[in-house]
């Protein structure tokens, strides 16, 4: 506890290029488009499979090669490939994480839908993309809500790796602390990692509530 204090009574953390506040900002943004351009390449991809039914084996490979995927030796080849001028060798394996459990979820949320639900929206007219928008997807939006928020924080956490390679974020806190064997400064930032993590958890439960129908939560709580 007291090393806590020690971190976050130092007023030199909350200000400069180096304090909380800067570090923050970089690990949000590190996040936040790698979620983006997840969410823009899983999205349309699970709801496509998920309506039609082509394409399932892909998803179950994403799904396996999601658990195998080395992030941070991934990043360091991208890092040598690359170079570190921009972004984007912190964004590609950040990306490649998040994209399997969106995917996943969104497709499994798609084809759950009861059977009946969709012969109905045929019945009563709709076709194609109707159904998809206006029955399916308000239907699945539990499903879809949850793989985002998995995704969300596995890329929070994630995210730290980009300190390897001398990249900013909250990782900086961890891997300088541990170089200086300054341990308030390490348990600091991984303190700051999982609040950050709660606080995505806790903003997809708000979302959920206000975006999920109450017909279609009390149906997934009997389920």
């Amino acid at each position: 506890m007291n090393w806590l204090i020690d971190f976050f009574g130092d007023p030199a953390n909350w200000s400069g290029p180096e304090g909380i506040p800067a570090r923050l900002l970089e690990h949000l943004q590190f996040s936040a488009l790698s979620l983006l351009f997840a969410m823009l390449i899983a999205l349309p991809l699970g709801l496509w499979i998920g309506h039609t039914g082509r394409g399932a084996l892909f998803v179950v490979l994403s799904a396996n090669a999601a658990r195998a995927l080395p992030t941070l030796g991934l990043l360091v080849l991208i890092v040598l490939l690359m170079g570190v001028g921009t972004i984007v060798p912190v964004l590609i394996p950040l990306v490649a994480l998040a994209v399997p459990p969106i995917l996943v979820n969104t497709y499994e949320g798609v084809r759950g839908v009861d059977p009946d639900l969709r012969d109905a929206a045929y019945g009563m007219g709709l076709r194609g993309g109707q159904v998809l928008g206006k029955v399916l997807v308000p239907v699945a939006l539990p499903l879809i809500l949850l793989g985002l928020r998995i995704a969300a924080i596995q890329v929070v956490a994630t995210a730290t790796v980009a300190a390897y390679v001398g990249l900013g974020g909250l990782g900086r806190f961890i891997i300088d602390g541990l170089a200086t064997k300054d341990f308030p400064r390490t348990i600091g930032g991984a303190v700051l990692v999982a609040l950050l993590a709660l606080a995505v958890q806790l903003g997809f439960t708000l979302i959920q509530r206000l975006v999920v129908s109450p017909g279609v939560s009390e149906r997934q709580a009997v389920r």
